[in-house]
């Protein structure tokens, strides 16, 4: 994992207009791990909305797991650890 910094020194706000933030690198890191670039905005969005420990425990099973589609069993994972429950 990249540090902030280090992501920043690469910064070129003309061809990397989607990063400035930290969890926008984060969600970057997620979809090139996961080798699902198509949906990298929706990495993003994880990891701005849900808890850090959440997503790398998950992408930690999926990377031990060497599935095929490691997408869809990061999903499976998310769910369940309880990711997408609404809080009340």
């Amino acid at each position: 994992m990249q540090s902030v910094k280090d992501v920043l020194k690469r910064f070129d706000p003309i061809s990397d207009k989607y990063v400035s933030r930290e969890y926008q690198s984060y969600g970057v890191h997620l979809a090139e791990k996961l080798e699902d670039p198509k949906h990298k905005s929706m990495y993003i969005k994880f990891a701005k909305t849900i808890h850090r420990p959440i997503l790398e425990n998950a992408l930690r099973f999926v990377i031990d797991a060497k599935a095929n589609s490691k997408a869809a069993l990061f999903m499976w994972k998310l769910k369940e650890l309880g990711a997408f429950k609404k809080t009340e």
